[in-house]
């Protein structure tokens, strides 16, 4: 659709992945955007860890927007590297990318982040600008509602706004629950000087150690950075009768749900510096989808909040893309929303199929399995199965 006066006012709420590639893709073809984001700035808070982009789904993606190579240049092939234990720190699985294999390379999702950033025009993304709600018009449309009782009218409004999205409640009534999973997440710095052990056990990409319903996750990330994931399956208030802030008391609380595994993997636990950020695991309804609403459309997580098994944000780069791409190839809104949505749900009803069989798999619910060693990676899970770091839920 070439550029004219009818060009569309397009609103995309949330500056994730998913939302800054879409805005991307729209500004190379001549197309208007504002991205509004509640964080006050570019650096405001921590990005989540390292991801590994996909040559099938997120490197298509930063292809559409101009910037593989960058992307390329700036990631990590042998992050590629997995090793899975058991809990007396057997190295039971280790698998290690080959030569140029460019397939799945990491890189710390702040710095793909940055780089989205850096490839829009300046004023692009509204800093400290929350969105209430969004609203469809009686005539096609959207009007968003801000935080400070203002109001704006767009002709497509896209809510990249995350699990506990914003704009979702326009088209859906569904809302996030509870998976019966958590993860509590800290942190090595400076890795190799300063934590050793830690940094053979990690490898150059990323390790678990898992038996039944409990995991330790670590993953490498640039310049020494190590972020670890405790991984367990309980009530979401397992830290009844403490204070998260109170890093010792949690510490000690974690430690008695991995009595018996090897000192090694204790050290996780231990020595880990900085706090624990308890982060409970929270999914969209198997199958989520919607009938369409003039104006109103979703991605990444605010569509399809899955298990953090590896898909999530390759996902939601590729449906901002594909999103970008149905808005360009199409007269109108309407049709780029038809075109965009009947290809988006059923890929991500079929992938919110697999990461809820993979959650169970690998975090099976007492009595459901084995519970002890036996019950380690399946070869049907090898190498998907990953679980890189959930990103903040708004950063889709």
């Amino acid at each position: 659709m070439p550029l004219t006066s009818s060009t569309p006012r397009i609103a995309i709420v949330g500056a994730g992945l998913g939302g800054l590639v879409c805005a991307s893709v729209l500004q190379q073809h001549g197309f208007p955007v504002t991205v509004f984001e509640r964080e006050t700035g570019p650096g405001s808070r921590s990005q989540g860890g390292s991801l590994d982009i996909h040559e099938g789904t997120g490197q298509v993606a930063l292809r559409a927007a101009g910037l593989l190579d960058r992307f390329l240049a700036l990631s990590r092939p042998e992050g590629q590297e997995w090793r899975m234990y058991d809990r007396h720190a057997n190295l039971v699985r280790r698998d290690r990318a080959g030569a140029g294999d460019l397939s799945r390379p990491e890189i710390d999702r702040g710095r793909l982040r940055a780089l989205l950033l850096d490839s829009l025009a300046p004023g692009t993304v509204r800093w400290d600008h929350p969105v209430q709600a969004a609203t469809p018009l009686p005539h096609g449309g959207a009007r968003l509602h801000h935080h400070d009782r203002g109001t704006e009218d767009f002709d497509l409004v896209v809510g990249a706004d995350g699990a506990w999205s914003r704009v979702r409640p326009a088209v859906s009534e569904a809302r996030p629950a509870y998976t019966g999973v958590t993860m509590v997440e800290t942190r090595f710095d400076d890795v190799d000087r300063r934590h050793p052990g830690i940094a053979r056990l990690v490898g150059a990409g990323t390790m678990s150690a898992k038996a039944g319903h409990r995991s330790l996750v670590m993953q490498r990330n640039s310049d020494g950075h190590v972020r670890v994931y405790v991984t367990f399956r309980g009530p979401q208030d397992w830290h009844a009768g403490i204070d998260l802030e109170d890093t010792e008391a949690v510490r000690a609380r974690l430690l008695t749900r991995y009595q018996g595994w090897d000192e090694s993997l204790l050290a996780i636990l231990r020595d880990s510096e900085g706090g624990f950020v308890n982060r409970p695991m929270f999914v969209l309804p198997v199958p989520h989808s919607w009938q369409r609403v003039p104006g109103i459309t979703l991605l990444g997580d605010a569509a399809h909040l899955m298990p953090p098994v590896g898909v999530g944000a390759n996902l939601a780069l590729l449906d901002g893309a594909e999103l970008a791409q149905a808005v360009i190839g199409h007269a109108g809104v309407d049709e780029a929303l038809d075109a965009y949505e009947s290809v988006m749900l059923p890929r991500a009803i079929d992938n919110a199929k697999t990461a809820q069989h993979m959650l169970a798999t690998l975090m099976p619910e007492p009595g459901s399995g084995p519970g002890s060693d036996e019950a380690l990676f399946p070869d049907s899970l090898w190498p998907d199965s990953t679980l890189p770091a959930p990103g903040p839920a708004h950063s889709s």
